[in-house]
C-alpha cells in the first residue's frame, strides 16, 4: 500500500524511445523537424479551410476536422517529450499521465471513426454523385463529426477511469513514450486479465467495424472508377482514393497492433516505435498526402495567401500615405 500511495503522489516515469536510443540525439532532430512538420502543415491546412469560403464542402471540412484531431494528438505528447529530454527528467504526475491517456485514446479514437466517415463520403460522391447533395448535406456531415468525438470521449472516459483505478506498486518506470493503457497494466500489482480481455473486446469493436466500412466503401469506388469512360477522372479519383487508403493503413496499423494484439506480444521496442508512428509520423503526413496533389487545396492556399499579402500590402500604403 505504501508503494501505491507513492505512485499517487511522486507519479511516474516515462522512459521513451528517446532514452532507450543508441542515438537520442539524432532522433531528437528527426522528432523534432516531424513535430513542426505536423504543426505547421497541419494548422495551415485548417486555416485555409476555415478561410476559404470554396471549401466548405463536407470533404474539406472532414479534412478540417481530421488536421485538428492530428494537431491535437501530437501536440499532446512530442512537446513534452522533448522538453523532457532537453532537461533530462522523464517525470509525468499520476494526474498528468490519466490527462494524457485520455486525451490520446480521445483524439485516436475520433480519427478513427472520422476516417470511416470521410471514406462513406468519398462513396457517396463516387458511386451517387446526383445525390450526394442530399446525402451528404451539412447537417449529415456535422453529425458525422459530433458522433465522432462523442463516441471516442465515452471510450476513453470509460479506459482511463478503469485503467488508473488500478494500485501501481511495481514500479514507477512506464517503459513507453506516453501514458497508455498497454504499458501502464504492466505496472499493475493487481490480476488485470479480465480488463485486459475487455480491452482487447472493445478495441476489436471500435476498429473493426469502422475498418469494415471503410474498406466496403473504397471497394464499391474502386469497381466505379474502372467504368468511368474519363481518363482523367479515373486518374483524380485513384489517386484520392490511394492517398486516403494510405492515411488508413498507417493508423488502423499501428491502432490494431496496440491495442488488439494480445499483451503477450507486446514489447518496449515495438510500442515505442508504433507510438512514434501515429503521435507525430501519421499527424506529419496526412495533410501531405491529401493535399500536395489536390488543386482544389491549393487553390484555395494560393487564394488565402494572396489575401493575406493584399491586406498587408494595404496596411503598408495606408501607413506610407499617413506619413
Amino acid at each position: 500500500m505504501e508503494l501505491c500511495n507513492s505512485t499517487l503522489e511522486s507519479g511516474f516515469i516515462l522512459v521513451g524511445i528517446l532514452t532507450d536510443s543508441g542515438s537520442p540525439g539524432l532522433l531528437y532532430t528527426t522528432i523534432s523537424v516531424l513535430y513542426t512538420l505536423a504543426l505547421t502543415s497541419n494548422g495551415l491546412l485548417l486555416l485555409v479551410i476555415t478561410v476559404d469560403a470554396q471549401l466548405h464542402v463536407p470533404m474539406y471540412l472532414l479534412l478540417g476536422q481530421l488536421s485538428l484531431m492530428d494537431l491535437m494528438l501530437t501536440s499532446v505528447v512530442i512537446p513534452k517529450t522533448l522538453v523532457d529530454y532537453l532537461r533530462g527528467e522523464n517525470a509525468i504526475s499520476f494526474e498528468g499521465c490519466a490527462l494524457q491517456m485520455f486525451l490520446v485514446l480521445t483524439l485516436g479514437g475520433a480519427e478513427g471513426l472520422l476516417l470511416a466517415f470521410m471514406a462513406y463520403d468519398r462513396y457517396v460522391a463516387i458511386c451517387h454523385p446526383l445525390n450526394y447533395t442530399v446525402l451528404m448535406r451539412p447537417r449529415i456531415c456535422w453529425l458525422m463529426m459530433a458522433t465522432s468525438w462523442t463516441l471516442a470521449f465515452l471510450n476513453s472516459v470509460i479506459h482511463t477511469s478503469y485503467t488508473m483505478h488500478f494500485p501501481f506498486c511495481m514500479t514507477r518506470e512506464i517503459r513507453h513514450l506516453l501514458c497508455e493503457i498497454p504499458p501502464l497494466l504492466k505496472l499493475a500489482c493487481a490480476d488485470t486479465s479480465r480488463y485486459e480481455f475487455m480491452v482487447y473486446v472493445s478495441g476489436s469493436i471500435f476498429l473493426m467495424p469502422s475498418l469494415a466500412a471503410i474498406l466496403a466503401s473504397y471497394t464499391f469506388v474502386l469497381v466505379a472508377v474502372l467504368h468511368m469512360s474519363s481518363g482523367e477522372g479515373r486518374q483524380k479519383a485513384l489517386f484520392t482514393c490511394s492517398s486516403h487508403l494510405t492515411v488508413v493503413g498507417m493508423y488502423y496499423g499501428a491502432a490494431m497492433f496496440m491495442y488488439v494484439q494480445p499483451s503477450s506480444y507486446h514489447s518496449p521496442r515495438q510500442d515505442n516505435i508504433l507510438s512514434v508512428f501515429y503521435t507525430v509520423i501519421t499527424p506529419a503526413l496526412n495533410p501531405l498526402i491529401y493535399s500536395l496533389r489536390n488543386k482544389e487545396v491549393m487553390g484555395a492556399f494560393r487564394r488565402v495567401l494572396g489575401r493575406f499579402s493584399f491586406i498587408q500590402d494595404g496596411g503598408c500604403q495606408y501607413h506610407i500615405e499617413a506619413l
